[in-house]
C-alpha cells in the first residue's frame, strides 16, 4: 500500500462472536444546572431522555461518522446516567452489544460522546461553562482477543 492510502480492514475470515463494549465519560456542570436537571426545569425538556435517544441513534450511525468502521448489527445499546451525591458532574455509561466479526468499541464511544454533547446542548442556555471529559473505553469482550478492562491507573486525574 502506498503511503497516505487508507483501507478498511478485511474481517472476512474472522469468526462471528458475541461482542460488547462499554465506554464512559463525564460532563462537569454547575451545581445549579444539575439541580435544574434533577427537577426537570431545563427549558428544552427532559435532558436525559433526549441524550439517551441521541446516543442510541448515534451508535447506529457509527459507520457513517467514522469512515473506516464496519457496519455492525447492534443488538442493544444502553445509556445510563449517574449523578453522585454532592457532585458537580454527570457520569455517562454507554454499552453496545451485538454479534459480529469485529468489536463494538466505536459504537459505545460514539454513543457516550453524543449523549454528552446533547446534555451540553440541552443545558447551554443556563451553563456555557460545561466541560466534557474523560471519554474512554472501559471494557470490551468477544473475539479472539478476549476481555479488555481499563486499568484505573491508566486514566489519571479526572476520569469517570
Amino acid at each position: 500500500m502506498e503511503p497516505g492510502q487508507i483501507h478498511m480492514i478485511d474481517v472476512t475470515q474472522k469468526k462471528e462472536t458475541e461482542r460488547q463494549a462499554v465506554a464512559e465519560c463525564k460532563v462537569k456542570l454547575k451545581r445549579a444546572t444539575l439541580e435544574l436537571i434533577r427537577r426537570g426545569r431545563i427549558a428544552k425538556g427532559d435532558v436525559f431522555a433526549v441524550a439517551q435517544t441521541a446516543g442510541i441513534l448515534a451508535a447506529k450511525e457509527t459507520p457513517r461518522l467514522i469512515p473506516l468502521c464496519h457496519p455492525l448489527l447492534l443488538t442493544n445499546v444502553a445509556i445510563k446516567f449517574h449523578i453522585p451525591e454532592s457532585a458537580d458532574f454527570v457520569e455517562i455509561t454507554a454499552t453496545a452489544r451485538g454479534v459480529g466479526r469485529t468489536g463494538f468499541e466505536m459504537e459505545a464511544l460514539i454513543a457516550v460522546s453524543i449523549a454528552a454533547l446533547n446534555i451540553y446542548d440541552m443545558c447551554k442556555a443556563v451553563d456555557r461553562s460545561m466541560i466534557i471529559e474523560g471519554i474512554h473505553l472501559v471494557k470490551k469482550s468477544g473475539g479472539k482477543s478476549g476481555i479488555y478492562l481499563v486499568a484505573e491507573q491508566s486514566l489519571g486525574e479526572g476520569h469517570c
